[in-house]
């Protein structure tokens, strides 16, 4: 287990505001979710010791579109709904990433996640770069129809930022296969006279009868799995018998909680939007996650009890999975969690006070560039697939996910152990190693 004193050299944990943030004019609130991201990394290349040119790079996206759009509704009136698409850094290769509906997308958000990332991409060594979108828009409210429609008209509105080859986005928060399939339709409709198969590469994500990968659905949840199962026996903590909890029980963590319950781990406390439940003996995530299907979320599930939020945060579990959105983890719930280990599924989960104080409590944070990569793996096998017109056994994608993820987290480990740094220090130093020696050998143009 890492000390505090070994955590502290992460820039986002020592409080200091880093001069490249000065000298590109950042705003100095700590609780800026950009800017928590930008001083991890940042910190990083200090370390590494990496060019000031490369640092300013990266430090900020290289694109920002910003759209607006009219969809009409179902009782025929129009909404305008605003867009973004964040295209980060193209170094490695196309940019990549996801897009999200909700409600409360915004700009540093969504190129927080943009430059995540790219950080992603360079840790699994995949040949893409960082990219981010994203609708302004509450999906709960709006009907199929409506649903279809913004989708369409969103895909309308960025379709000449984006390609196979250049930009390719996928699910994230509030997207699914479905809306996958929508968007390279639409995509295929306004490109028509192109390769008819630049439609079905331009997203990845989509329905598998629809040129989507075996695998992808489980993909993010299956690498976070399959990095605790590297990482948690150097620490003490075998995945056979180990107790979890789960923030959010979305794709990510039902998935997450489902193959770790295969592996021999016990899920002992879950929340989500609908509320909090807990069952010390363990809770079948196989059932819950039928039981969140049919009822649109955990509450009410016959196989644990409800608990209040304060309860959910203080059981004692081996490994904490935040699996929901950014910067749910305050400092009042970061002083009531009691684990041993934070494996974020979700990317960003903790506010900078929060991330203070679980360090402060010596708890090791395997980070989202490495927790959260299986997704973005993934969709990289099925652009494989779609440019060779091939098919992935579901074994083939399984087998080539954990050999990206255990290669990943032995760099970070690495990179740990030659910087005596933090977990989250020592993945983006893996990642900004590999991007630093690309900027070295391309140069800057002119």
């Amino acid at each position: 287990m890492s000390t505090a004193t070994e955590n502290q050299s992460s820039a986002e944990l020592n409080g200091k505001h880093h001069p490249i943030c000065d000298e590109l004019g950042f705003p100095t609130d700590p609780d800026n979710l950009y800017l928590q991201t930008v001083e991890v990394m940042l910190g990083a290349c200090d370390l590494l010791g990496l060019q000031h040119r490369v640092q300013i790079i990266l430090a900020q996206p290289k694109n920002e579109i910003m759209v607006h759009f009219p969809v009409r509704m179902d009782d025929g009136h129009h909404k305008l709904f605003k867009g973004y698409r964040i295209q980060h850094n193209n170094a490695l290769g196309p940019y990549k990433g996801g897009f999200r509906f909700h409600p409360d997308v915004h700009l540093d958000d969504v190129k927080s996640l943009a430059l995540l990332m790219t950080m992603k991409c360079a840790l699994v060594r995949i040949p893409f770069g960082g990219g981010k979108g994203g609708v302004k828009v509450n999906t709960r409210e709006l009907s199929e129809g409506e649903l279809q429609r913004v989708t369409r008209r969103y895909c309308s509105a960025i379709a000449n930022e984006i390609g196979p080859d250049y930009d390719i986005p996928a699910p994230d928060v509030g997207t699914n296969a479905q809306i996958m399939a929508w968007f390279a339709d639409t995509y295929m409709m306004s490109n028509e006279g192109k390769d008819a198969n630049d439609g079905i590469r331009v997203v990845t994500g989509k329905p598998v009868e629809f040129g989507g990968s075996l695998g992808r659905e489980k993909a993010t949840g299956q690498g976070v799995a399959d990095v605790l199962a590297e990482m948690l026996p150097g620490i003490g903590i075998p995945v056979q018998g180990m107790t979890a909890s789960l923030l959010g029980f979305g794709n990510v963590n039902s998935w997450a909680g489902r193959i770790l319950q295969d592996m021999g781990a016990k899920t002992t406390a879950v929340a989500d939007h609908t509320g909090f439940i807990r069952n010390e003996n363990g809770i079948d995530c196989n059932a819950l996650a039928k039981h969140a299907e049919a009822t649109g979320g955990v509450k009410g599930f016959a196989g644990a009890d409800d608990c209040t939020e304060e309860d959910f945060y203080r059981t004692k579990v081996d490994v904490f999975i935040p699996g929901a959105l950014e910067q749910m983890i305050t400092p009042q719930r970061a002083e009531w969690l009691d684990c041993k280990v934070m494996a974020e599924a979700a990317n960003a989960p903790s506010t900078p006070g929060g991330d203070r104080i679980l360090v402060a409590k010596g708890v090791e944070i395997i980070p989202a560039i490495l927790a959260n990569a299986g997704g973005v793996t993934v969709s990289y096998f099925e652009w494989l697939q779609n440019k060779s017109s091939v098919v992935w056994s579901a074994e083939q994608v399984d087998r080539e996910l954990n050999r990206h993820m255990v290669l990943a987290a032995r760099r970070t480990l690495k990179f740990r152990n030659e910087y005596k740094c933090d977990l989250r220090t020592a993945a983006f130093a893996a990642a900004l190693d590999h991007i630093g020696d690309v900027y070295k050998v391309r140069g800057i143009f002119p």
